[in-house]
């Protein structure tokens, strides 16, 4: 059988790695410099934690685990009984009774849940694992992939938003992207279902405007009219998502059309203030990122209350490369009320692809193994050995070739590693206290005494 790996999952070679960790390093830093606490959760939640969550669209795409134990006769003659329910997209405890995470905000409205009563409010967690999603795999689109997010449960404050958009714009800034930071509210997205008669309507209206830049508004049109909207209530939407001009043109284009509906007003005076405050406190300076106000912007996701983000590269075609909001009464889920909650998401493994398209990484990233040492025989081995623990004792990444090859062939493994340094330990030198020490990418070579190494030996060599 020919190995493979599942559609839509990656290995990751060291130099891919080496460009990942570069990613999250930068994330977790700024994260960080904010306040932001560490947290991890389970990769399988129970799914009924998970269901009913994300929307009828989302909830497809959650990967439910089978139960162990399903060989047992009873509890074989149960999952077959129930199968179909499966198959006609259900859940079912027989079958399945855990799922795969879909995203970090879920299991973390759990985990402030069950964990309220012994947290200091307003808690500022950061959380980076993989998520996975029962997706079409595309460019920029996998069923495994890892986020990143930073969210604040337990303050109403818009103070919040405000810093989030500025952890968005410090980070690409520092990963040389340049990108936009789309933002609108879902209490105007609640006023247009008002608009349009009635707030039942709303997650018609939200699920299919959010699909705007995939489907075009053509279909997008489609999909409200198949969902029941008449063609007047599909023409309100449409002018809607038309509204253009600066960020100061459609808030007063929105006061206008919303001048009677108080969710749409609210939500224009959230826009507003998060806009002043992020102009006000963004540091000076060029490739910084700006807010702007993208009517068309939905995040069809359930649990959003009011301000939402999207990031999206400016340079590349690609999706969102990061996106969030608030959400009032997510632990409401959960039988906790009265927690508020705001949060942003970084992908990834979206961001990794519009770097490399950038040559944004970098060179000095693939760098591993600093220094090999040649393995010159039985006798020198310990010698060879007690050199390279004091080199990695000083933070030279030091490898120790395994076996007293040729020297021909030592240097091609070098090479073949992009290793720059190599040391020659031999009985001469053994005896001597020294090492012979030689830059691949220059030819320089020269003897050196082994005392010397503890220092900058590269300044000494050269």
């Amino acid at each position: 059988m020919k190995p493979s790996i599942p559609q839509g999952t990656r290995d990751f070679s060291a130099a891919v790695l080496r460009k990942r960790n570069y990613i999250l390093r930068t994330i977790q830093g700024v994260f960080e410099s904010y306040g932001f606490e560490p947290l991890e959760t389970p990769a399988m939640e129970n799914t009924e934690t998970l269901m009913g969550k994300y929307g009828e669209e989302g909830d497809k795409l959650i990967f439910k685990i089978l139960n162990n134990g399903l060989n047992n006769p009873e509890k074989r003659e149960n999952a077959i009984r129930d199968f179909d329910s499966i198959l006609e997209g259900k859940t079912t405890k027989g079958i399945t009774e855990r799922a795969l995470r879909y995203d970090l905000t879920i299991p973390f409205a759990r985990y402030i849940a069950m964990n309220h009563g012994q947290l200091t409010l307003p808690f500022k967690r950061f959380q980076m694992q993989p998520v996975w999603r029962a997706d079409r795999p595309q460019r920029g689109r996998y069923r495994e992939f890892w986020q990143c997010d930073a969210d604040v449960a337990g303050s109403t404050s818009l103070l919040h938003e405000t810093e989030l958009a500025l952890i968005y714009t410090h980070v690409f800034h520092k990963l040389d992207v340049p990108v936009v930071i789309h933002i609108n509210n879902r209490k105007i997205l609640t006023a247009l279902a008002t608009l349009c008669g009635g707030e039942d309507i709303m997650m018609d209206i939200t699920i299919a405007i959010d699909k705007l830049d995939k489907i075009g508004i053509d279909k997008v049109k489609d999909e409200l009219l198949s969902k029941g909207l008449s063609m007047e209530q599909v023409e309100t939407v449409v002018s809607f998502i038309a509204i253009a001009g600066s960020n100061e043109t459609k808030l007063q284009q929105l006061t206008e059309l919303f001048s009677t509906i108080q969710s749409g007003l609210d939500g224009v005076s959230e826009l507003k203030t998060v806009l002043d405050l992020y102009q006000t406190s963004k540091p000076a300076g060029e490739g910084l990122a700006e807010l702007v106000i993208d009517l068309s912007l939905a995040r069809g996701l359930n649990y959003y209350t009011g301000t939402i983000f999207e990031v999206k590269a400016v340079t590349v075609q690609m999706g969102s490369i990061g996106g969030g909001g608030r959400y009032d009464d997510l632990t409401g889920l959960f039988g906790v009320k009265g927690i508020a909650g705001v949060g942003v998401s970084f992908g990834v493994d979206r961001i990794y692809d519009v770097m490399e398209e950038l040559k944004a990484f970098p060179e000095t990233l693939q760098k591993g193994t600093d220094v090999l040492l040649f393995n010159t025989g039985s006798n020198e081995i310990k010698a060879v050995l007690g050199l390279a623990e004091k080199l990695r004792a000083t933070g030279i990444a030091t490898e120790i070739y395994h076996e007293p090859v040729k020297f021909d062939k030592q240097f091609k493994y070098a090479e073949r590693k992009q290793i720059d340094w190599v040391m020659i330990l031999g009985s001469k030198e053994a005896d001597n206290g020294t090492v012979v020490v030689k830059q691949l990418s220059t030819g320089k070579q020269m003897e050196l005494q082994q005392a010397d190494l503890h220092g900058n030996w590269k300044v000494l060599f050269g």
